[in-house]
């Protein structure tokens, strides 16, 4: 009799690990609103650093009654996953040493930062202050965080930007706040109008060394009411891409009752959440075009970066 054939271990994933591994708190992000904490989670050999965000350390919302904003932020992942752009890092629920909470895989980015101009400029001469970039330059400096955002001295954005607003900068003066007309921020904000994403800052733009681009900090979210306040209105009523259709009809499939996406997210939000979130991308198929501001709201969260 020949030996059974042997089947290798499955490899462990990232989510894997920030589930099943010992979780070592190793400091705390000062300048949060709730708390977070930095942790180091290891497994079978295996050690990565994270941001932990226990249940316990969050403020509660007068307007976010259901549900906790570790939930939410592990459903944006979910739905991220789900689109197949990987804009969330691996995010879990589990315990940890102050009860249970949000784990999130840390990135190694830089958030994107805001270039001020300190006089007169245009997108091509960005006068004397620091030099915004292009999305194909990303500014002067090695910080992958310059290209996305700037302050220009000038009405219209020019080639490579998309206006957001006209911005107070002091001293009597305004300047046009941009951000880069980038695809992968072009589908960040896919992403946001499909959780309704009320907090979407500069500082919650993570893109890295290697090219990529995340986006955290995804608690206010999911809300039955049109909430949508972010940075990247750029794109607001310009017909969607071919690729966001295509990832949102597999977005609405999986959402339907019975799927595992569907199950998975009823362990996390309320029934009327899950489908308001369902609502949403029917809209956004129906219409095809990204979502402008709705007026009940302001649209731009402030401070913005």
């Amino acid at each position: 009799m020949s030996a059974p054939e042997r089947i290798p271990p499955r490899r462990m994933t990232v989510t894997d690990l920030l589930t099943h591994g010992e979780l070592t708190v190793r400091g705390r992000v000062q300048e949060a609103s709730n708390a977070v904490l930095y942790c180091t989670v290891e497994h079978e050999g295996e050690r990565v650093h994270c941001a932990y965000k226990p249940i316990a350390g969050e403020r509660p919302l007068w307007d976010f009654p259901d549900g906790t904003l570790a939930q939410r932020e592990v459903a944006a992942y979910e739905v991220s996953e789900a689109l197949g752009w990987g804009l969330v890092p691996p995010t879990v629920l589990r315990a940890g040493p102050y009860g249970e909470g949000m784990c999130q895989l840390w990135i190694e980015g830089s958030a994107a930062t805001l270039a001020v101009p300190d006089g007169p400029g245009t997108p091509d001469d960005p006068g004397a202050g620091d030099d915004p970039g292009t999305p194909d330059d990303p500014g002067t400096g090695d910080d992958p965080g310059t290209g996305l955002l700037a302050l220009l001295d000038t009405e219209q954005p020019g080639p490579g930007w998309k206006a957001i607003g006209f911005a107070d900068v002091g001293g009597g003066r305004t300047a046009l706040l941009v951000h880069a007309d980038d695809d992968r921020l072009r589908r960040l904000a896919v992403l946001d109008a499909v959780i309704n994403n009320s907090d979407r800052k500069g500082g919650h733009l993570l893109p890295t060394a290697a090219g990529r681009l995340y986006g955290i900090d995804h608690g206010v979210t999911f809300h039955t009411d049109d909430k949508l306040r972010t940075l990247l209105w750029g794109w607001a009523g310009e017909p969607l891409p071919e690729d966001a259709l295509t990832a949102l009809t597999a977005l609405e499939a999986a959402l339907e009752s019975g799927q595992a996406l569907a199950a998975r997210l009823s362990a996390l939000l309320t029934e009327a959440e899950i489908a308001a979130t369902r609502a949403r991308v029917a809209a956004l198929l129906a219409a095809g075009i990204h979502p402008k501001p709705g007026g009940e709201w302001p649209a731009i969260p402030w401070p913005p970066v």
